[in-house]
């Protein structure tokens, strides 16, 4: 089957549910204000512009589900899921998604964001299959690690390659959707690269390589 893969944030959802997360957290007194707000707004900048210390980013953002139970971080997410991200859904995001239903199409998402995140946004959006940063539990608590590769920048390569191998995928015809310079090593592996009202640095490179540019807004 061909393959139809989305990144998520910028591109599905008119926001970063990632950066949203520790909003949210941060509104509901669930991280320190103080401590945890300003981290996050740099690291969301360094992400913007591509240089982004992704390791020490995903110790931060997953140290917080070490300090809770399972059950109210899923509760709290629930939440998050209803009143935050529903809400930011582009308008014709569900429209391009049926489109590759229509013919039959594999749909995935990848997305840098961590699992805990994107694993119901995906359910939400009726996309089968996700791949993301997966944060380790033992027992029935996250440890604030995370398992094999990131999915960032190539790391989105590697783990889509590792998952084209476990079930015998193609990227023959296949298409990828996505708004971010961090993506230029997939959209370069796919046949059919789409740029989602693209950053800047994007937009430059998408121009020059007569890539489709799309609006979902």
């Amino acid at each position: 089957m061909t393959l139809a893969i989305f990144d998520l944030d910028h591109t599905l959802l008119a926001g970063d549910s990632d950066y949203l997360w520790g909003e949210y957290m941060v509104k509901n007194q669930i991280v320190d204000e103080q401590e945890y707000r300003q981290r996050n707004q740099i690291f969301y900048e360094d992400y913007q512009r591509g240089r982004l210390d992704n390791d020490t980013y995903l110790e931060f953002a997953l140290a917080p589900l070490t300090r809770y139970p399972v059950e109210e971080l899923y509760a709290w997410r629930d939440d998050y899921i209803e009143n935050w991200i529903k809400p930011i859904i582009l308008r014709g995001a569900p429209a391009l998604l049926e489109q590759h239903r229509r013919k039959n199409h594999e749909l995935l998402i990848i997305s840098a964001t961590n699992l805990f995140i994107t694993a119901p946004i995906a359910e939400l959006l009726q996309v089968p299959t996700i791949l993301s940063t997966e944060p380790e539990m033992v027992g029935n608590r996250y440890t604030g690690r995370y398992l094999g590769t990131p999915t960032y920048q190539e790391g989105k390569v590697t783990v889509l390659r590792e998952w084209l191998a476990a079930t015998d995928h193609k990227l023959a015809g296949s298409y990828f959707y996505s708004d971010s310079i961090n993506d230029l090593a997939l959209l370069e592996e796919v046949d059919n690269p789409i740029v989602v009202h693209p950053d800047d640095q994007l937009k430059s490179i998408a121009e020059t390589r007569n890539w489709k540019v799309i609006d979902l807004r």
